[in-house]
């Protein structure tokens, strides 16, 4: 639409929140927190990071969870785990790093998600792409819980948008991190404990979350 001479052009659709569950929640209480945050906001996909336990113990977990997620439309992730996505039924998993993608994709290609994070070097996160992932995600911490700079992360997020079609997650990890990432031109955005550990509850934090991310019109 034209304005006073100017076109007036959207740009491309808001991104999608990406909920990470962790494992510290138990399946009994995590069906309904998750239940109430699936409610509160457009959720694509839930990252489940599965406590240690026996593996029919973690299908037992999954399986609990599964329908409280799928039938809200969002996709039922494992926190690596490829080996119980079919016997689980969830619909893919997250792989760690490169070499945890590679070794995952004959289980899970092409019938399930396979997204790839703790993508260190540009040339790790090409190879991702280039092995059939369906994603990849900038930002997550690590298994000590450190994260690369943000300003990093940013970086990287604007490089692979303007030369992948591949989508990518950006993770935040607070709330005033979102608004960089979706500018930066993150596809999804991944919240982390920090949504769960809120006092007024998840879905209220999810909601106040999926309202960062809509982008303005840009006037040309």
């Amino acid at each position: 639409m034209a304005s006073r001479g100017h076109s007036i052009e959207p740009r491309r659709p808001a991104p999608r929140l990406y909920l990470a569950v962790p494992a510290s929640i138990d399946a009994a209480g995590a069906s309904g927190t998750l239940a109430a945050a699936l409610a509160a906001a457009d959720v694509a996909a839930v990252l489940l990071r599965l406590p240690a336990a026996d593996e029919r113990s973690l299908i037992n977990h999954v399986k609990a969870l599964a329908s409280v997620v799928q039938n809200r439309g969002a996709a039922l992730l494992l926190d690596g785990h490829a080996d119980l996505v079919a016997k689980a039924g969830a619909d893919g998993a997250h792989l760690a790093d490169i070499a945890e993608f590679q070794a995952a994709l004959a289980t899970l290609k092409p019938e399930r998600i396979a997204g790839c994070g703790g993508l260190e070097t540009r040339h790790d996160a090409m190879s991702a792409a280039e092995g059939g992932a369906d994603y990849v995600m900038f930002g997550e911490p690590d298994a000590d819980g450190e994260r690369p700079s943000f300003d990093a992360v940013l970086e990287r997020i604007a490089w692979w948008a303007e030369v992948f079609e591949i989508p990518c997650v950006g993770f935040a990890g607070a709330a005033n991190e979102i608004e960089p990432l979706v500018a930066a031109g993150a596809d999804f955005i991944a919240l982390g404990e920090w949504v769960f550990d809120d006092a007024r509850g998840a879905a209220q934090a999810i909601a106040e979350a999926a309202g960062r991310l809509a982008q303005p019109e840009t006037v040309g």
